[in-house]
């Protein structure tokens, strides 16, 4: 006799949670989980070959727990040929073979998945609940309120400083701990020669992740990236590792090195945890709460703890308010009216400019890069080149393995393109070749001199840098935090400002 279904339960590639809303009152004999890898969502975008096999690896691995752990679970792998090939069809077939009373979601971290979840449920004769998503500490609504408060501008800071005060983390009473909200100043030290990360603990693919990379190999031979090694956490189990070695090993110095760079080194004392978080094997909350308790048993910094805490719950919430408060409009904002194709080389990561072939070389190679190199080199380049938005927006949200547009989106677009306007950053992002030189070793080996402005072998950043400047200058004339840049400028002679364009034009034609 069939087992009769109550819901359905669909679990999406990035709620990979015991805890997800949509299964507290899970009926472990009459309801069934529902979980999918369709082509629509794998290529939507050509998402990196690394991203492709963590993500479906982790899909696959949470099933088979979920089954251990009593659950009904209805699987659909992508070469199962009887698998749909969108969520769309996904739900009408189990529908129709289950005619469940209802279906219950917890709602998407993307605006287009949300549609879909609406379009369902004014759709289906059948009962469809949409969830919040509360693995976030502050709701949408939450961002909402705060963001409609009478503010004429969102910073960062003063979201942070009220999930400090809604969440108690390091706080003493309604003060934060060590006198200060912020030790952004202690974290942007470069890293010396003699400074040696730790070595990291890997992953060694089991059957269930050398099915996936051989499937993703052959039918996605063609996308962006390196497919092997691969070792990243794909289980809850292995997730919980990654993050206890982090805070006993690389968390101490992870502050003060924070937005250092290496040659050949791209982790460093990262933590290496946005994809473990956004996919759902680690909660927020349980990450912050291990690093706080590793600073109140004196194992850790407050520089080194805070900024952690602050990326969780200051930037992470508060980029993904963002999206949602601005969406739908967001995604097509172009401020700057940068039009230029994206260059040849972010794929293949041959340029002579040494710091972008070796964050899009880390790129390439791991799906990742750390936060400076995504923002101060190669962000920091397409905002100066004037690269496209969209065309730069597609790039990060398929090359990166903790890439989904609520968290890709504003970033790219608000923090390191101003695309937006200035939403929610005071300024433009931009700096010259001397940032990069002080934070890393990059430009050691470059075939181009960071020193020089203007010439053959000139660091083109530098050029770039005051040619963004001119460029925009009246539209950034107005924002008191670039006064000092227009007013040096202003004092370049007119011969040295007709070589700084030269310079940035001819390197632009070689793009």
């Amino acid at each position: 006799m069939p087992v009769s279904t109550k819901a359905v339960r669909l679990i999406l590639g990035d709620q990979l949670s015991r805890g997800l809303a949509s299964l507290r009152d899970c009926d472990q004999e009459n309801d069934l989980l529902v979980m999918a890898e369709v082509m629509e969502e794998a290529s939507y975008v050509r998402h990196h070959k690394k991203k492709l096999v963590f993500v479906f690896s982790a899909m696959r691995h949470f099933a088979r727990d979920l089954e251990a752990a009593g659950y009904r679970v209805r699987y659909l792998r992508l070469d199962d040929p009887d698998t749909p090939g969108s969520l769309d069809e996904v739900i009408s077939k189990v529908v129709r073979e289950h005619r469940p009373e209802r279906v219950v979601l917890t709602e998407p971290g993307e605006y287009r998945v949300l549609q879909k979840f609406e379009d369902w449920r004014e759709d289906m004769e059948i009962s469809v609940v949409i969830r919040e998503d509360d693995r976030f500490i502050a709701s949408r609504q939450d961002f909402a309120d705060w963001a409609g408060d009478g503010r004429k501008n969102l910073r960062m800071e003063f979201f942070y400083r009220e999930m400090r005060r809604r969440t108690g983390y390091l706080m003493d009473g309604d003060k934060p701990v060590g006198g200060s909200w912020n030790y952004d100043a202690a974290n942007r030290k470069p890293i010396p020669k003699s400074v040696v990360p730790p070595e990291r603990p890997t992953s060694r693919p089991d059957e269930i992740t050398r099915e996936v990379i051989e499937m993703v190999g052959a039918r996605f031979a063609d996308n962006f990236g390196d497919l092997e090694p691969f070792d990243y956490p794909v289980t809850r189990r292995a997730a919980l590792h990654a993050l206890h070695w982090f805070v006993a090993h690389a968390l101490e110095d992870f502050g003060t090195y924070q937005d250092a760079m290496r040659e050949g080194d791209p982790l460093l004392f990262h933590a290496h945890l946005s994809a473990l978080i956004n996919i759902g094997l680690l909660d927020p909350r349980e990450v912050c709460d291990r690093a706080i308790a590793a600073y109140e048993d004196g194992a850790a910094p407050l520089n080194a703890v805070e900024g952690f805490v602050r990326q969780i719950i200051g930037w992470r919430e508060f980029i993904r308010g963002v999206y949602w408060r601005e969406m739908p409009g967001y995604a097509t904002r172009n401020a700057l009216e940068a039009r230029r194709a994206l260059p040849d080389f972010f794929w293949t990561a041959e340029t002579e400019m040494n710091c972008l072939a070796q964050s899009i070389g880390d790129t390439r190679a791991h799906a990742y890069a750390h936060h400076i190199q995504r923002l101060m080199v190669i962000g920091n380049f397409c905002l100066l080149a004037g690269i496209d938005p969209r065309q730069v927006q597609e790039w990060f949200l398929l090359v990166y393995h903790d890439a989904y547009e609520w968290v890709e989106l504003p970033n790219v677009s608000g923090m390191a393109l101003y695309a937006d306007g200035g939403v929610f950053a005071s300024k433009p992002y931009a700096a010259s070749g001397a940032y990069i030189h002080r934070m890393s070793d990059y430009c050691g080996s470059c075939a181009y001199d960071v020193k020089a402005r203007t010439g053959e072998k000139a660091c083109p950043f530098n050029a770039l840098y005051w040619n963004f400047i001119e460029v925009n200058r009246d539209r950034l004339a107005s924002n008191t935090r670039m006064a000092m840049p227009l007013k040096t400028l202003e004092r370049f002679d007119p011969g040295e400002r007709d070589e700084i364009a030269k310079s940035a034009a001819a390197f632009l034609e070689t793009l």
